[in-house]
């Protein structure tokens, strides 16, 4: 999730078999009977990567159904443009996207509830299905799991720092050597980057949202404004430009990543999507979770999942639930997905079928098994700008208390 542009794994169920995937062969014909009865169609959207890795299993299963599967690359704004479409009633059947979406999809009636029987939940972990349920219902089915660690240059810096402040002083070392010209490589840019600082935020003390008595978000108790996040940005304000200097502006969604291969920094904040980049340009790395302040509280990063939503406006309902329940929860699907942008399959099947041939799967999991779910409340919407800008400007040297407090109020006037 290259988050923010707009983005733990828990104990793994049981493994999902192939011929277990789905509904049962007499929800079948209905899904043939309702595709003839409107054009015998079924149109998916997703980005190009994703696109291109599921047109062989589409073109499968419209010969299976005896129908037309059209999948529909969209590479900007796949949310926004299917939200818009979907009201206008020229939408797809089916969308692939980030779960964050789920609220807002949920309140502008975008998608319907997908029909996953119990077997089948057992199939992905467990933490996938919860960041999919929203109002006690699942929305989407899951097909990966992502979430950011620390990636390190090992000729740079060969041992794993264990707090954000040994980090500080391996950089600030290599850059005395010159063999780096930075401390830290962890986005910012002016507007602040949420997804990315969220792990020491939450080391420094700071919250989101607080949680109701089953577990779900609660967007009347927001932590942002409150003594707590103060001083968890009182705490990234010393590692900023007037402090440290390992966080900078200067730092941004588009170079961060090429800083790093670039050798110009030995640390990077980012996902699995930054590890084509790195061995593309023969990084030696390693990757480890995201460390937290000396005596502060674990640093938890976002963990997002990517899923499949059934349009509640698509012209072929029925026949798209049987792709998502029958088709994307196949482990062959999930290894292509894999394969096309690798990240951690939340299909348990799918997982075990490549975790021996990328070791870095496993340390992904490992960062990212305390993490926590990305919100998908309609209210996180309120988050993203505000909180991003008031990180921005504390990195540049503006004062926590103040800057924090006036995001906090920016929020709570956005979420009522």
């Amino acid at each position: 999730m290259r988050i923010r542009t707009a983005g733990v794994v828990a104990v793994l169920g049981l493994a999902l078999a192939a011929s277990g995937c789905g509904g049962s062969d007499s929800d079948k014909p209905a899904a043939k009977e309702s595709a003839k009865a409107t054009g015998g169609k079924l149109v998916i959207w997703a980005d190009d990567k994703r696109a291109a890795a599921l047109k062989p299993f589409a073109d499968e299963f419209g010969k299976e159904n005896g129908v037309t599967v059209e999948v529909q690359a969209v590479s900007k704004d796949l949310q926004t443009n299917f939200v818009t479409a979907s009201q206008q009633g020229s939408g797809p059947d089916v969308v692939v996207g980030a779960h964050d979406w789920i609220g807002n999809m949920v309140q502008n009636g975008a998608i319907d509830p997908v029909q996953l029987g119990a077997e089948q939940k057992s199939g992905f972990n467990e933490t996938a299905i919860k960041a999919v349920t929203f109002n006690g219902q699942v929305y989407g089915v899951p097909y990966a799991t992502e979430n950011v660690a620390l990636i390190r240059n090992t000729e740079l810096a060969p041992e794993a720092p264990k707090t954000i402040e040994d980090l500080v002083t391996a950089g600030k070392k290599l850059k005395a050597e010159k063999k780096a010209s930075e401390i830290l490589c962890l986005q910012s840019g002016q507007n602040g980057d949420a997804y990315h600082i969220y792990p020491l935020y939450t080391s420094g003390g700071g919250y989101l949202f607080g949680t109701a008595a089953n577990g779900d978000y609660d967007p009347k108790d927001l932590g942002v404004g409150k003594p707590e996040s103060i001083a968890a940005f009182q705490k990234i304000a010393k590692l900023g430009e007037k402090g440290e200097g390992a966080l900078k502006r200067s730092i941004t969604g588009e170079n961060s990543i090429a800083t790093f291969t670039s050798k110009k920094c030995a640390f990077l904040v980012s996902g699995p999507w930054a590890i084509a980049d790195a061995k593309k340009a023969n990084i030696k790395y390693d990757i480890s979770p995201v460390p937290g302040f000396a005596g502060g509280k674990e640093a938890q990063p976002f963990v997002g999942v990517q899923a499949f939503y059934v349009a509640a406006k698509g012209k072929n309902k029925a026949l798209a639930q049987e792709f998502v329940t029958n088709y994307v929860t196949k482990p062959e699907l999930a290894v292509a997905l894999y394969k096309a942008e690798p990240r951690p399959p939340a299909l348990t099947a799918a997982f075990d079928q490549v975790k021996g041939e990328d070791p870095d799967l496993a340390k992904f999991q490992e960062a990212g098994k305390n993490g926590q779910v990305l919100p998908a409340i309609p209210a996180m919407a309120a988050i993203w700008d505000p909180f991003g800008k008031a990180e921005a400007a504390v990195i540049g040297g503006a004062d926590p208390a103040k800057t924090i407090t006036a995001a906090g109020k920016t929020i709570a006037g956005q979420i009522k």
